[in-house]
């Protein structure tokens, strides 16, 4: 069954996505297996865990929303968002884990917790209050020394850089006075990039694990499609948060020269309104769909449909959406930069070079007019993208190596 083990995390829910999904994923198949696992989070999302975890609401720990996260996320409303993630955010990641190092501390004596392991945040530079625990502490798989590509520089304002490189300075010494993260035991990192973004204090071994994995019994192949493509048309998918660095536009622009194909949106977020505008000022009609936020089950049934998955993101750390869509043999179109350029290459799908707007623009219409033209390539790169995510991205091997790691952990 494995060691005794507390996962520690700010936020854990499959409804907001990205890194947040993590240290649900851990837990569940911990639980599933048997083993002897604690969850300590915000409360913010006790509702979705009470509803997904009935038999272990003892197992999960929340700390209550108080006046002072109120606050904290009222003021990072005010600043740019890479900002407020450096600031307030960081300030809320810290105030929640000297209240979470407080808790494990009683669980080590309670319970008899063995390993900590501290999946979020995936920011390499954070610093964690996990430490001084009596229990070795294992951070990560984390994911990030990211900046925007060159030719997207100026999506962000000068302040906004200078402020975002002054942090990444600092953070050598942050994490030596307040050193969880140079104290652990073991850090895990998704690839180099974030490797050689670590703190330089940092004393445990630092190994490359693969940030992200997929529930193989969710995102399954289909039998094929209900219509013939050269009839209906090719239907491509965005999926994931309508956020500004998602890029949708790219994706709108695209499909205006792309005759006869579709988009369907799955998701939800500040940029919603301005990008069905944009829709609609392109003239694209009832080609756009946005369906707003499903849960994943739902998206695997409309992604199943699609001829393929578009992402045109310019600051995508992960991108676990590139693998649920090819553990579906759905192709993929995404920008070479971040986690889908670790993920994919020819043999799977398209990648286009962030050079410029227009570039990404042009890459992402030439991706999109090829395979709604060739079904043949569609199967091959959708073949050869599943066969890579069972080989490397499955969830649950990954819980199986991960215990391999808990127990190397252990006197």
């Amino acid at each position: 069954m494995g060691p005794r083990v507390a996962i520690v995390a700010e936020n854990a829910s499959f409804r907001f996505g990205g890194e947040s999904s993590l240290p649900l994923h851990y837990f569940f198949r911990l639980r599933r297996r048997g083993a002897e696992a604690w969850l300590i989070v915000h409360g913010r999302t006790r509702p979705e865990l009470d509803l997904l975890f009935p038999e272990d609401g003892a197992r999960i720990i929340t700390i209550p929303d108080m006046w002072i996260h109120k606050l904290l996320w009222r003021l990072s409303r005010l600043l740019p968002r890479r900002v407020s993630e450096a600031t307030f955010g960081t300030a809320m990641g810290l105030f929640n884990q000297v209240l979470q190092r407080q808790i494990v501390r009683r669980l080590v004596r309670e319970q008899g917790i063995q390993v900590v392991h501290q999946p979020t945040p995936v920011s390499p530079k954070a610093p964690s209050f996990l430490y001084g625990l009596g229990v070795p502490v294992l951070i990560g798989p984390m994911n990030g020394g990211m900046q925007y590509p060159h030719a997207f520089r100026k999506d962000e304002s000068a302040f906004t850089r200078a402020f975002v490189a002054a942090g990444r300075g600092a953070a050598n010494a942050i994490n030596r006075l307040i050193p969880g993260k140079r104290d652990a035991r073991l850090l895990l990192v998704a690839n180099r990039r974030t490797k050689e973004a670590l703190p330089s204090c940092v004393r445990g071994e630092v190994v490359v694990v693969p940030e992200n994995g997929v529930d193989l019994e969710i995102w399954t192949p289909g039998m094929g499609t209900a219509k013939d493509e050269a009839d209906a048309g090719a239907r491509f998918l965005f999926l994931g948060r309508l956020v500004d660095w998602k890029r949708l536009d790219i994706a709108l622009h695209a499909l205006a020269q792309t005759p006869g194909a579709t988009l369907k949106v799955i998701g939800d977020g500040p940029m919603r309104g301005e990008w069905a505008a944009l829709a609609e000022t392109l003239k694209l009609g009832e080609r756009v769909q946005f369906v707003g936020w499903l849960p994943q089950k739902e998206s695997a049934e409309h992604l199943r449909e699609a001829t393929a998955l578009l992402l045109p993101s310019i600051f995508e750390c992960g991108g676990a959406v590139v693998l649920e869509a090819m553990a579906m043999g759905i192709p993929v179109i995404a920008t070479a930069w971040g986690g889908p350029e670790d993920y994919l290459d020819e043999s799977c799908g398209i990648l286009v070079a962030p050079t410029s707007e227009a570039d990404l623009v042009a890459g992402f219409a030439r991706g999109m007019q090829a395979l709604g033209a060739d079904r043949e390539l569609c199967g091959r790169l959708g073949r050869a993208g599943r066969d890579r995510v069972v080989a490397q991205y499955d969830w649950d091997k990954k819980i199986d190596a991960m215990i391999a790691v808990y127990r190397g952990l252990l006197p």
